[in-house]
């Protein structure tokens, strides 16, 4: 059943949608650990594509079973956009980017991320600019400063990853807009999956690469792949566009700054990494930002 404009993004908050927030951001910051045991068995490319295909095939499982078959001709354009833009150049772009800088420097270019959104969903799509939530992203975009400094180890940067970094940060802000226009028409499971699908075409090119490397690689490698495709993409993003169907696409964005603070949690419970201080006061500085910014 396709998303009417019956839900407007000021309405009372969900709290369907409150917990598919929590869920997209919960294995969005899974997927950083995964990414790290995988991504020294797989080319950028390859990784990506391993992903978005084991997440194409569960997304058009579910939509086979709930029979919700293609998305209105309205809502293709977004799609479209959304599709090349964050399933397919950001997966790759980052999974480059973070093999040429430590992780570190990642966090904080591709967290100006949700500070993007914010700008182009404010002036786009006519969300405005609510001063609570500019307060709420200026609070967390310090904290994930924070903890990219904690975690930088103090190595020197590479330009040619910074630029991959900052260019995730701007296909990601250009996806999310894209794809709010494409939630009045056709529903989150729908647009999800075609979006999903559009990233695996534009990532075809990769295929033999990923053939080479799958003979190669060690099977919890492939299995991290797997995982990423299973649940950081297709339950993760599925689960974000249901939410972002029900509030703005700014506030979704500033959401997201609480990954670095679970990224940091997470290392430290499968990695065995334990935080600096300044890790844990960078991540509850972002969780302080985002509970500022979802404020009404």
């Amino acid at each position: 059943m396709a998303l009417s404009d019956s839900v407007p993004a000021t309405a009372r908050p969900d709290r369907r949608a409150l917990a598919a927030a929590t869920t997209t951001v919960v294995l969005w910051a899974s997927a950083f650990v995964a990414i790290r045991g995988a991504g020294t068995h797989f080319g950028p490319g390859a990784l990506a594509l391993g992903r978005l295909l084991a997440g194409s095939v569960a997304l058009v499982a579910l939509l086979l079973h709930r029979r919700e078959g293609l998305p209105p001709r309205a809502a293709w354009p977004g799609i479209a956009v959304s599709g090349l833009l964050w399933f397919g150049a950001y997966m790759v772009v980052l999974n480059w980017g973070e093999q040429q800088v430590d992780a570190g420097t990642a966090a904080m270019v591709v967290n100006i991320g949700p500070v993007l959104i914010a700008l182009l969903g404010g002036k786009l799509l006519g969300e405005g600019f609510p001063p609570r939530l500019l307060a709420g992203m200026a609070v967390s975009f310090a904290g994930a400063v924070v903890v990219g400094l904690s975690t930088s180890g103090g190595g020197s940067s590479s330009l040619l990853g910074i630029a991959l970094c900052l260019l995730a940060a701007v296909s990601y802000a250009g996806g999310v807009v894209a794809q709010k226009p494409a939630l009045r028409h056709a529903s989150p499971l729908q647009t999800t999956t075609f979006g999903c699908l559009v990233g695996t075409a534009a990532c075809l090119p990769f295929t033999p690469q990923l053939v080479a490397q799958v003979g190669t690689a060690p099977l919890s490698a492939t299995l991290g792949v797997v995982y990423l495709g299973l649940f950081p993409t297709a339950l993760a993003f599925t689960t974000w566009a249901y939410a972002l169907a029900r509030t703005t696409a700014g506030r979704m964005g500033a959401t997201t700054y609480a990954v670095p603070a679970l990224v940091v949690l997470m290392a430290w419970a499968v990695l065995g990494e334990v935080p600096a201080p300044l890790a844990l006061a960078g991540g509850a500085l972002c969780l302080a930002g985002v509970a500022v910014s979802r404020r009404r």
